[in-house]
């Protein structure tokens, strides 16, 4: 039986191999992704300059309503994050999702963000 703790160690092994090949810079951005149990998270990340340029989760004003930790708010939250990258003159973007499955939430926040303008 695998525990959460195990699983989360796995998940943060295959993301920290993930992230050797994969980086940000000013003009394309790391597109993160973090999901707990009720909440999702994105940030636009330069990593030459170690800055934040965006960020959205479900806890802002414009996402809460509701249930937060389903797939809709995810949608929500990848609609928002593209919104405030355009705003920002971000159109292309590096995805790290953060060593989850591209499902679900995952899925459905980059599904999102991209039909928003963003580009990955």
């Amino acid at each position: 039986m695998i525990t959460k703790q195990d699983k989360n160690a796995v998940r943060k092994k295959r993301h920290a191999r993930v992230r050797t090949k994969i980086s940000g810079t000013a003009e394309r951005p790391r597109l993160n992704v973090y999901r707990s149990n009720k909440h999702i998270y994105a940030q636009l990340i330069d990593d030459m300059n170690g800055v934040t340029i965006v960020s959205a989760s479900t806890m802002d004003k414009e996402v809460e309503a509701g249930s937060t930790g389903n797939a809709a708010s995810a949608a929500k939250v990848g609609e928002l994050i593209a919104k405030k990258a355009v705003e920002k003159d971000v159109k292309s973007v590096v995805f790290d999702r953060g060593g989850y499955l591209f499902h679900g939430r995952v899925k459905a926040l980059a599904d999102a963000a991209r039909e928003n303008g963003l580009e990955f």
